[in-house]
């Protein structure tokens, strides 16, 4: 097909197609067709319109992106696609996420001191069975004969956020603070998620990854590493309160990366991967078998639903990718959910097989930002699913889920699932 008879390039940016599902569909032809294509950046739900900004899908280039930080840059207009105020941008690019190597380097090693394995290692035992519990008080509270239970509210918002909270060593009395900022911030384009808007004089929304709206949230942390100084204890925030390195700023903008994202990745994948074994009885059946790999099962739920959609790079030179000329400051935004079924990389990329094996699936990200948490992560859905699976010999939707409306998170809001 020359390019005079290609079909036109979809659009995939607008977060309002998102809440119907991920657009597979458009993403293939892009990838077949425009793998890295001009997207438009209209006004949308009353956020300003953008420069616009090139979509990558294709696995190969994704991969390409994320290891590249000397062309494509975290840092120069931060990882999210809509640009934010210049005003906000020195303040969001102190965050780990939002730092070129060699500074994310340090950072990276600060924080990984704090989440070492063996301290994760240790919730395994309380995250198994705190899935237990949420499961079987789930099924508890539901109607007699025939009724229902939505997942995401009964078992997996509180699984990942009291496993977060454990980690980090939050006091149980505050552990709704985090879901609260989660929800503020991650769901900023959803109005179910974010609440009533907040605007600035000129009636513009006020970007969540501000300095005035995490205010709170970073005083909280302050708040906290003074108590955890105070008081020790074997998790995450007492170790980085004792840490010499770390300034005040940093810490505070590590508490809100460990929090939004620690939080959501688990929050957004769970009720994902869940999703996807009620749709395919078949592989959930193979799994309760005794030969049901977990591990390859999660990567393939993983690949299947990548909790993260999208992350933004910004060229820090003119550059070529699969063909096109790439300007120095033009945003470039990889989409993790289309290289995931890239056939180019996946057989039967459309197929769910949870022995898939090898499964280089990117939603954890790759290169130097590939996702802290990764482990944590995976750890949580192995032992959560492993639950569903002893507890119910089969899954049933009762109902089409909830999803969220961002280009940004895979999010599922509602999953009701048959309880009998």
């Amino acid at each position: 097909m020359t390019a005079s008879t290609a079909p036109p390039v979809p659009d995939v940016f607008d977060p309002r197609q998102y809440a119907d599902g991920v657009p597979y569909a458009a993403y293939r032809v892009l990838r077949d067709h425009h793998p890295v294509a001009w997207q438009a950046e209209p006004e949308v739900l009353g956020w300003p319109a953008g420069p616009g900004f090139w979509a990558v899908t294709r696995h190969a280039d994704v991969v390409r992106v994320l290891r590249d930080a000397t062309t494509y840059s975290s840092h120069l207009g931060a990882t999210q696609i809509r640009d934010p105020d210049p005003g906000d941008l020195p303040f969001i690019r102190r965050m780990m996420l939002n730092q070129d190597p060699p500074r994310h380097g340090r950072l990276r090693r600060l924080v990984s001191r704090a989440f070492t394995p063996g301290r994760v290692e240790r919730f395994t035992d309380v995250a198994r069975d705190r899935a237990r519990e949420l499961l079987v008080r789930a099924l508890a509270g539901a109607p007699a004969g025939g009724g229902t239970v939505d997942l995401v509210s009964a078992v997996t918002d509180d699984y990942a956020l009291l496993n977060l909270t454990d980690l980090l060593g939050v006091p149980e009395s505050d552990r709704g603070l985090l879901l609260h900022w989660t929800q503020r911030v991650i769901g900023y384009q959803d109005p179910d998620e974010a609440g009533p808007s907040v605007r600035d004089a000129a009636g513009r929304p006020v970007n969540p990854r501000s300095p005035a709206m995490l205010r709170d949230m970073f005083a909280y942390a302050q708040q906290l590493a003074a108590f955890k100084r105070r008081h020790p204890a074997d998790d995450i925030m007492t170790a980085l309160a004792h840490d010499a390195e770390l300034t005040g700023p940093e810490l505070e903008m590590f508490f809100f990366l460990l929090t939004v994202a620690g939080n959501d990745t688990v929050r957004s994948a769970a009720p994902g991967g869940l999703l996807a074994l009620a749709e395919h009885p078949e592989q959930y059946e193979a799994l309760r078998a005794p030969k049901g790999d977990l591990a390859l099962a999660v990567d393939e739920l993983l690949r299947w639903h990548p909790p993260v959609l999208t992350f933004r790079r910004t060229a820090l030179r003119d550059t070529e990718l699969a063909g096109r000329r790439i300007r120095a400051g033009e945003k470039v935004v990889v989409f993790h959910a289309a290289a995931n079924r890239d056939e180019r990389v996946f057989a039967g990329p459309d197929r769910l097989d949870l022995a898939r094996s090898p499964n280089p699936q990117v939603s954890f990200g790759d290169g130097p930002h590939v996702c802290l948490g990764a482990h944590f992560a995976r750890l949580q859905l192995r032992l959560l699913y492993g639950e569903v699976l002893r507890t119910l010999p089969a899954l049933h939707t009762a109902g089409p889920p909830k999803r969220l409306v961002s280009n940004f998170i895979n999010g599922i809001k509602a999953l009701p699932v048959h309880a009998g």
